[in-house]
This record gives structure tokens, C-alpha cells and sequence, in this order.
């Protein structure tokens, strides 16, 4: 009879941690949800998170902070979510760097993108875009090409850190059109766009939100779009290939990511409220202006889209011969 008994409770103890766990899972979120962004204010990144930080508190009806985390070209703030409790609570607006390409540039990684954390939806795909200041006087990418051989190690091109997509684009740039750019790494993109602004860097080639605001008020001139169609918020901006280096392409994109482990309830309430968000007229329309595309897709498609991400990057990294410690 008490072997029976202590089997009884065993049964009922763990049917309740059960319970309370479900429980638990169907009351998410009852408190404030962080979204960790590992750039600083600013940047594509971060604008993309609050964005979403404001429509997807709506849609949770709980309040959602956002929290820059900068370095490491992003991963400070991916691994602070990796290392984070796997409840739903914080969460991490991913973008290429620190997931697809920081495996393949740093010689060591603290965590591991696809085994530390887990994907929910991708949010958007982003254009990349070609700025020089104007003190250069060229007006496209022929004259910029022909000024850039004609001034090597003279000309400079801006990113928001070693080793960021922007960093690499210009080294793809150097490498294809047979240019001596010398990089200029900044702690951020509004560094970076300050300096360009100011005449300080000749060029940069990244992502397209915070910048396409200066080139409409005339304070930067936009070369081409790196990708292989034009913005629907430029259209009249050529791409890289039409403007005369075919076959340059570098594009970025954003993601929702939670720490692994998560329960799956949660991933799917979050990933449903995700997609209910970029299906909203005025998100889309914001995006699509400031040279986003709204994206979306299920947290086993967001997997293997990064798989495929991971190989293109790494090779593109391993064509640069860029290494980071």
C-alpha cells in the first residue's frame, strides 16, 4: 500500500509540474518581454526592433523593451539571449552579422547561433545601399570606380565594425572592382553616417533604412541599391549590376530569435503575433519606405534560410580573407 501510495503521488506531483507548466505557457506573456539588440541606436537593427517592439506589445498586450547591446559585431547582445532563461522573456532582433557571418570571421565564438538559439520568424529583408558623400563630385558608380583607382589608399568606405556586413561589402567591392579602399570601422551606423555627412569617409555600402533619409534631403548621394532588384522606395536608384559591376550582390535581413529551449507554445504565440504584425498595412508600408521588406515564415523555414545564409557568407568571408579575434 505505500509502494502504491508513492507511485500515486509521483503520478500527481508530476501530471501538477505539468499542469503548471501549461499553465504557464498559456498565461505568456504576463510581464514586459526584452528584445536584445547587439547594435547601437541607430542602425537598421535597431530600428527594425522598435518597430516591432511597439506593434508586437499590442498585439501581446504586455509592454516590450528594447535593450542595445553593442560589440563584437553584435555578438555581445546574441549572447547575452543564448545565455538567457528560455522563457519567452528575452528575446533577440538577430541580424546577418552575428549569426550567419560571426561564425565564419571570428576564430572564436562564445555561442553558437544555431545550437544557442532559436529561430522564431524572419522580420525583414533589407536592401544595401551605396552612399558617397558628395564632396567627391561623382554622380555614379563609373566616376566612383574611376575616382577610387585614381586615389588608391586614399579612398575610405564606412561600416559600423569590423567584420559587419558593411565591412565586407566594401572589401567584396575592392576585390571585384579591383580597388585599394581602406576601411573605417565605427562603433555603430550614426557614427558612421555622421562622419559621412561631414566629408570625413568617401563611402559607405549598408543598409538601406537609416541612410535612404539623408540621400532625400540631398545630404548623401546614392550610387546603386546591392542587390539584384531595385527598392520599391528607390526605384529610380540602379542596382550594383546595372550600374556597371555585374554580379555584386549584398543583401542583410532581420530576425525574431529566442534563447534554445524554448517551449514550443511560446515560440508559436510569438511567431502567430509576428505575422499578424507584418501583415499590418501601415508596418508594411513603413518598411517598404525606409528600403525593407516585410518578411515572415515559419520558425522551421527561418532555420533553414539561415543554413543557406551561413554557407553564402562564409564564403564570402573566406574570398576576403578577413579573420577576427
Amino acid at each position: 500500500m505505500q509502494r502504491r501510495s508513492l507511485i500515486a503521488a509521483a503520478i500527481g506531483a508530476t501530471f501538477l509540474a505539468s499542469s503548471g507548466l501549461a499553465l504557464a505557457q498559456d498565461a505568456y506573456p504576463s510581464k514586459p518581454i526584452k528584445i536584445i539588440v547587439g547594435f547601437a541606436p541607430g542602425g537598421s537593427a535597431d530600428i527594425a526592433a522598435r518597430l516591432m517592439a511597439e506593434k508586437l506589445g499590442a498585439e501581446l498586450k504586455q509592454p516590450i523593451i528594447v535593450d542595445n547591446r553593442a560589440g563584437a559585431a553584435g555578438n555581445i547582445g546574441a549572447e547575452a539571449v543564448a545565455r538567457a532563461a528560455p522563457d519567452g522573456y528575452t528575446l533577440l532582433l538577430a541580424a546577418a552579422a552575428q549569426i550567419v557571418i560571426n561564425p565564419a570571421l571570428y576564430r572564436k565564438m562564445t555561442f553558437d547561433p544555431v545550437k544557442d538559439l532559436a529561430p522564431i520568424s524572419l522580420v525583414q529583408n533589407e536592401h544595401n545601399l551605396m552612399v558617397v558623400t558628395p564632396t567627391i563630385g561623382v554622380k555614379n558608380l563609373a566616376e566612383f570606380i574611376a575616382y577610387a583607382k585614381a586615389n588608391p589608399d586614399k579612398v575610405t568606405f564606412a561600416s559600423p565594425g569590423n567584420g559587419s556586413p558593411a565591412h565586407l561589402a566594401g572589401e567584396l567591392m575592392n576585390q571585384m572592382a579591383g580597388l585599394k579602399m581602406v576601411h573605417v570601422p565605427y562603433k555603430g551606423t550614426a557614427p558612421a553616417i555622421t562622419d559621412l555627412l561631414g566629408g570625413n569617409v568617401t563611402m559607405a555600402i549598408d543598409n538601406m533604412p537609416p541612410y535612404l533619409p539623408q540621400v532625400k534631403a540631398g545630404k548623401l548621394r546614392a550610387l546603386a541599391v546591392a542587390s539584384e532588384r531595385r527598392a520599391a522606395a528607390a526605384p529610380d536608384i540602379p542596382t550594383v549590376s546595372e550600374a556597371g559591376l555585374p554580379g555584386y550582390v549584398v543583401t542583410a535581413w532581420k530576425g525574431l530569435m529566442a534563447p534554445a529551449g524554448t517551449p514550443r507554445p511560446i515560440i508559436d504565440k510569438l511567431h502567430a503575433a509576428v505575422v499578424k504584425v507584418l501583415a499590418m498595412p501601415d508596418v508594411q508600408k513603413r518598411m517598404i519606405d525606409m528600403g525593407a521588406e516585410p518578411a515572415g515564415n515559419t520558425p522551421e523555414q527561418f532555420a533553414q534560410f539561415i543554413q543557406a545564409e551561413t554557407k553564402k557568407w562564409g564564403a564570402l568571408v573566406k574570398s576576403t580573407g578577413t579573420v577576427l579575434e
